[in-house]
């Protein structure tokens, strides 16, 4: 793994880059100068034609990928909208989840005035899935649980509010931890690990090309 503008270089071909990032940097610039530093300028010094696919929220760290050309940029993002990207995440959340694997099934929608917060709407929000799987479950009175997350639609913050949901809010999260829950982590405790695509250059029917990053909490 090789380090780019202080980020871990995951993969690089003509096609396609993928990248580490670290929790609190931004994917993109944010407005004004000092929110200019992100995932994508600091790829792009280094692979000027590289162009974002998809983004992770700041406390996100993990897998970032980025199409190098408008043309392999297109096509990675088709894949995405029609859900032929397999992405797993680790997190860590408040409380013992009891059953070992389940489903969520609930349609999100912006808040609007507390935005960038979004909620569960079942009038108006947009359809959104998330499988989950326990890895393990802490001992002693400050019950956590380790889960693996499978986002099967790419709603804004949906594991974020998924989780918090069904009553098992991510520690470390600013927007949908209570403080007692936010205190227990110096960040977000979100992390995407592992991503399988098609690659943009391959025909119909190749080998998706599978990145992981290791979870570093």
């Amino acid at each position: 793994m090789i380090p780019i503008g202080g980020l871990t270089l995951l993969h690089a071909d003509d096609d396609l880059v993928a990248v580490d990032k670290p929790a609190g940097m931004l994917s993109v610039p944010g407005r004004g100068a000092d929110k200019a530093d992100c995932a994508a300028s600091r790829v792009q010094g280094a692979f000027p034609d590289a162009l974002i696919v998809h983004r992770l929220d700041m406390g996100t760290s993990g897998i970032l990928v980025f199409g190098r050309g408008a043309a392999a940029q297109r096509k990675l993002s088709i894949a995405f909208a029609e859900r032929k990207v397999c992405k797993r995440y680790v997190a860590i959340v408040t409380g013992h989840m009891t059953a070992d694997q389940g489903t969520v099934d609930l349609p999100l929608i912006c808040d609007w005035p507390n935005r960038p917060r979004q909620m569960v709407c079942h009038e108006h929000g947009k359809p959104s899935l998330t499988r989950w799987r326990v890895l393990a479950r802490s001992p002693g009175e400050a019950a956590t649980t380790r889960v693996e997350l499978e986002p099967l639609t790419g709603r804004s913050h949906q594991l974020r509010v998924h989780l918090q949901a069904i009553g098992h809010p991510i520690l470390g999260d600013e927007l949908y931890a209570p403080p007692d829950v936010l205190a227990l982590a110096p960040r977000l405790l979100l992390h995407a690990e592992r991503l399988t695509l098609p690659h943009p250059a391959q025909p119909a029917g190749s080998p998706p090309l599978s990145l992981s990053s290791p979870c570093p909490f």
